[in-house]
């Protein structure tokens, strides 16, 4: 019972962008509370990977079924890291 939701998956290249985005949405909070340069690689390196997961999510969709929100959500980690970047840079002037 322990992992309800995941008996409910089929591990689709879908979902697999929604695992590759909540990734980056933990590393990219992570790096928001500590915003050193490995925590933000560590980000960017997510990131990569999150893009990458979701340019192929519509291959093994149903009807591009999920896709759209994936997407969705990796453009909301993108601005957030964006924002985080803003604030590294200025810090470190």
């Amino acid at each position: 019972m322990k992992h309800y939701e995941s008996s409910l998956r089929t591990n689709s290249t879908v979902d697999q962008a929604h695992d590759a985005v909540t990734k980056l949405h933990n590393a990219v909070t992570q790096a928001s509370s500590h915003p050193i340069g490995q925590m933000m690689d560590q980000a960017e390196n997510s990131l990569e990977h999150a893009e990458e997961a979701v340019r192929h999510a519509p291959e093994g969709s149903v009807g591009k079924h999920g896709v759209e929100l994936v997407q969705e959500r990796l453009e909301e980690e993108k601005r957030r890291l964006s924002s985080l970047d803003g604030q590294v840079g200025e810090s470190q002037d």
